[in-house]
């Protein structure tokens, strides 16, 4: 029996895109973007965003459909890309979830529990004292409330921090006793199959990491942030701009000193694909391909084609 539809994961410069266009040039298709990045308009060059002839060639859904001015949210992602997945299936076509975001990833197939709304005024007071203090000092007192969470986050990811602290500060409850509550029942995709592209050799990645990051620059990574300072209505604690890329982007203009860009760039992607890794450890139906295998393409293509059914 064929599923409903089929997953694609990996790190930041695994190859997922490639994987996905060669599955495309076998089977009708359409590709849903599991990438908090791609969400944003404007957000090309450091994205990664697929180009406009891939595009054309296969149907792309969640890319540019939010402004770098909002937010978008695990919980959005989910109802769409489930509305998705029905429509692209009554087309008569596969869809394809592609990408290296795995908070949606594991939102989609283990279901969300009902948390409490953002309290602008809570989320206020975090960002004065982040400013203040610094996002590792604000790591370290969510460590004191809710180590579970504090354990699995970077001390800069200043996103996840401000929201596990937001949720414990308005509702006097951890977000990860949130995460671990009753579900109804397991949603239908979690049945997915689900392929990851890992490498065995993490200085492979690296090496890819860092070539892709300067392909960036030479693209003009530098005048893309540039451009999204001078609209004026952003600031540098937008989910938008703490994008990888465009926080040290960011950071870089604010100094007046792009030199170090490239060095700060490529760690904190190290840093990204690490955690990427690291969730993707927590999912033990997967199909693991070793994305750095001599044969890679003709491995991820075969793990999809059987995904498929």
């Amino acid at each position: 029996m064929r599923p409903a539809a089929i997953c694609l994961a990996g790190p930041t410069a695994s190859g997922k895109t490639a994987a996905a266009l060669a599955l495309a040039a076998r089977r009708p298709l359409e590709i849903i973007s599991v990438d908090s990045a791609l969400v944003y308009r404007g957000l090309d060059i450091g994205t990664a965003k697929p180009s406009a002839a891939e595009r054309a060639a296969v149907p792309h859904h969640l890319i540019d459909i939010v402004d770098p001015a909002d937010s978008y949210s695990a919980a959005r992602f989910v109802a769409d890309a489930t509305r998705l997945v029905a429509e692209i299936a009554a087309r008569g076509r596969l869809p394809l979830l592609v990408g290296g975001t795995m908070l949606y990833f594991k939102a989609l197939r283990d279901g969300l529990d009902t948390m409490p709304e953002t309290d602008p005024a809570i989320r206020a007071e975090l960002d004065a004292r982040a400013a203040a203090l610094g996002w590792p000092e604000l790591h370290a007192e969510l460590a004191r409330v809710d180590p579970v969470t504090a354990a699995r986050l970077a001390p800069n990811d200043a996103q996840r921090i401000q929201r596990a602290l937001e949720v414990f500060l308005g509702s006097g409850r951890p977000i990860s006793a949130w995460q671990q509550g009753a579900r109804a029942q397991r949603p239908a995709a979690a049945a997915w199959p689900l392929v990851s592209l890992e490498p065995a050799s993490r200085a492979w990645l690296h090496g890819r990491i860092a070539e892709r990051f300067d392909a960036m620059l030479a693209a003009g990574l530098v005048d893309e942030v540039r451009a999204l300072r001078a609209r004026g209505d952003l600031q540098p604690g937008l989910p938008s701009m703490r994008c990888v890329g465009y926080r040290q982007a960011w950071e870089a203009l604010d100094a007046g000193d792009v030199a170090p860009l490239r060095e700060r760039g490529v760690a904190a992607t190290r840093q990204l694909a690490k955690r990427q890794l690291t969730w993707l450890r927590a999912m033990p139906e997967r199909i693991v391909v070793p994305c750095d295998a001599p044969d890679a393409p003709a491995q991820a293509l075969a793990a999809l084609e059987a995904a498929a059914g």
